[in-house]
This record gives C-alpha cells, structure tokens and sequence, in this order.
C-alpha cells in the first residue's frame, strides 16, 4: 500500500474501521474474537496517525494468516504463577488476545501486591505497543511493555544483523490530562517506517542502516534487501535492544529474535517471539499522588521549553480523527474493501 501522504485522502468513522477490519482478519482466518482484539488495535494506529502499524500493516497479516506461520484461532493458556507472576502460553497466536485473555488477573495481582508481570511467550506480536500498555494508565496504573522481533538490527560494533526493532512502551496516568504514553523502537527507525519510505521513493536520514555490505546508505530498499537497520544512539540503544532480548525472550520463555525461522512459510511477516508487560499500582508507595506528581513533572518540562510531550501527537490525531473520521489513502481503502471478499 502507498503513503498516505502520496494519495487522496478518505475518512471513514473509527468504529466503520473496525468492522472493517473484523470482517478482514475472519475472512483470512482468525476467530471472531481475535479478529476483534487485532481489528482494534490496528484501527486505533491508524486513528492516532501511527500508519506504519495502522492498515499498511493489513497485508502483511493476510499474507501470514495465508502461509500457516500463526495460528489466528489460538486460544491462550493463562497460568496463575504467584502473587505478582501471570504466564500465558498464546499458543502460536497473536500476542494482543493473550493479553485480553490474562488482563483481568493481571489487574488483580496488581491491585493487591502493588505489582505485577504478565509473560507472554509463543506469541506473534505486528501491531504498536503502545495500545497493550495506555489503558492501563487510564486505570491509574504504570505500565511497562517490551516486545522483541525478527532480526534486522545490527548491535553497535558488530558485523551483522542480530537483535530485533525491540520496542519499549511506556505508560503512566498523569493528572488534569490524557496518561503520558510513549512506544518506541530501540532501532534507529521503525522497520514499518522504512517498509513505507520505500514505498514512497523516499531517501532515509543519515544513521539508520547499511546495506548489504555493512556500509552505511540512506536507501530503505538497501536496508529491506539486505541491509539492517542500525540502533539508536549507538551502544546506549543496543544494550537497551538487548535488554529487551533478555526480558521478552529469555525471561518470558519466548524466541530471541534470531531463533526462528518462517522460510518454510512462504509470505509470513509476523515474528515469533515473546512480550513482557509490568504493572505498577502506585498508590501503594502512599504520599502524595502519583498522578500529580506527574502532572508537576510535565509543568515544569513545559517551563523549561518543552513544547511537545511523547504521545502528545498521537493524542492530537486522534481527536482530529473523532471530529473528521479516520484518515486513510483512498486506494488503501479500496484494497481493504476488496480484502472482506464481498
């Protein structure tokens, strides 16, 4: 699908969307009830300007739920650990519905130890993260989600590629405003981002990748075929990359980016791998409140010239979104309409 930015732009209303994209991944393949989670979740990028993990990312689910790599009727297995501890096997399914399935024990171990961890493992994970950790926030709660991915991320000072885009998604209620939330790649740049700027003809910063003979290129099809990306900030990003390894992966039980292999599965996208995700609930640590806290936080970054907070964008399209409809490329519509089969 083209950039958004390339084509004429349509709107259509965000619970329309959803339906829509029910009626996509059941006609591909997956139970009503994962169709329901993953069309959320997917809408709501979308809605919130996220296009990199909104519908551009719909072929890409089709042509994996086509290949036989996930199983889009997986029903989790949610195991009760300990007091702070939930486990979900999501049994070579879609990470979001493992998610679903445990939340609201998760919620409860929180409340009562004051926290509490969520390890998923046997999960396929293609969407944003931060939708599994802002309603929490919305709850009150501190959320903490990391998800690693396939290999294309060269670790600072190696040859080749090894780790994952290896996302980081936070989440916090902040009070008198909308929770602070900010998900972000541990890459230099989001693999989707680079998937559309190709797309688009569109040559990449300075610093994101190198090609296929490990030199550095601001050509995202370099990058796509052969290359990889590069981690931000150099060595500070790729230990937190690897970080991200060690909890998503070895902690939950899930597959290091580099452990699996879709070449028997001819059109698969989606990695195999794991997500952790930690509760806080921060009225335990009494005192005053930890949303105001926040709230005083947040003021006084504005005072020093701070003039946009992380999430603050995403906030912004989505009330655009509410007032217009969501935005979406005319022709992408089009293709989506023609993927219901109707």
């Amino acid at each position: 699908m083209p950039s958004p930015a390339r084509s004429a732009l349509a709107h259509i209303a965000f619970s329309d969307l959803v339906v829509l994209l029910r009626g996509i991944f059941e006609r591909h393949g997956t139970s009503a009830e994962v169709a329901a989670v993953l069309a959320t979740n997917c809408a709501s990028a979308q809605r919130d300007g996220a296009h990199s993990h909104g519908v551009f990312r719909m072929p890409g689910y089709v042509s994996t739920l086509a290949s036989g790599w996930v199983d889009g009727r997986a029903v989790p297995v949610v195991e009760d650990v300990a007091s702070g501890y939930v486990r979900v096997d999501a049994r070579n399914g879609f990470a979001q519905p493992a998610l679903a399935a445990a939340r609201g024990l998760l919620l409860e171990k929180a409340r009562s130890a004051g926290i509490a961890v969520l390890a998923i493992h046997n999960s396929h994970h293609f969407a944003a993260l931060w939708p599994d950790v802002e309603p929490f926030a919305e709850e009150g709660l501190i959320a903490l989600s990391v998800v690693n991915s396939m290999t294309c991320v060269v670790p600072h000072g190696a040859r080749r590629p090894l780790f994952g885009t290896n996302p980081i998604a936070f989440a916090a209620p902040c009070a008198a405003s909308a929770p602070i939330v900010f998900d972000m790649a541990t890459s230099a740049m989001a693999h989707g981002d680079v998937q559309i700027a190709a797309r688009a003809g569109e040559t990449l910063p300075p610093g994101m990748g190198v090609d296929s003979q490990g030199l550095a290129t601001q050509d995202p099809n370099a990058i796509l075929n052969g290359g990889a990306l590069l981690p931000f900030g150099g060595h500070k990003g790729s230990a937190l990359s690897m970080m991200v390894e060690l909890l998503a992966a070895a902690l939950t039980g899930g597959n290091f980016s580099f452990e699996f292999d879709w070449d028997q599965h001819p059109g698969a996208k989606t990695p195999w791998t794991g997500q952790l995700i930690i509760v806080i609930d921060p009225r335990k640590s009494g005192g005053e409140s930890f949303a105001r806290r926040a709230q005083t936080l947040v003021a006084h970054m504005h005072e020093v010239g701070l003039s946009r907070m992380p999430g603050e964008r995403r906030y912004r399209e989505r009330e655009h979104s509410a007032l217009h409809g969501v935005a979406i490329a005319e022709q992408e519509l089009a293709q989506l309409r023609a993927m219901t089969g109707d």
